[in-house]
């Protein structure tokens, strides 16, 4: 499940924030919303799927869609919820199309300003321009 919703978050930071990217080490301890969606396989497997972004990489996503220098808090955990949605949508169809499986996907979900590598699973980071970016998938 990892690697489909790494493909799509890589293919979100190409074609819909047009920013250059890098798979990286472990995230920095910078503050780093966290958000996660559950996603349902046709097997009847349960993954929940984070996506973590610190508020660099926030506030960029946030003027890529909203045109905002700056945002408030709150418009940043909407941006992430989409940001969220966004990826784990495109690797749903990623994963018919390539794997010709079928997923379905729950509403995303804020979880917190801050995480512990420890609590995740599964993970991968990425580097995105000056921000950071932590996907990560854990079997329910």
């Amino acid at each position: 499940m990892l690697p489909i919703i790494v493909q799509a978050a890589e293919n979100f930071c190409l074609h819909q924030l047009c920013l250059p990217f890098e798979r990286t080490a472990p995230f920095s301890q910078k503050r780093t919303l966290l958000a996660y969606i559950d996603i349902k396989a046709v097997d009847g497997s349960v993954h929940r799927a984070f996506i973590g972004c610190d508020t660099v990489l926030m506030q960029a996503i946030a003027e890529t869609f909203l045109g905002e220098d700056e945002s408030d808090e709150q418009t940043l955990i909407d941006m992430l919820l989409e940001t969220t949605n966004m990826i784990v949508g495109s690797a749903k169809v990623l994963a018919e199309e390539l794997y010709e499986t079928s997923i379905s996907i729950m509403t995303p979900f804020f979880m917190s300003t801050t995480i512990s590598e420890g609590d995740l699973e599964e993970r991968q980071h990425l580097s995105v321009e000056n921000g950071e970016m932590i996907i990560a998938v854990q079997r329910l």
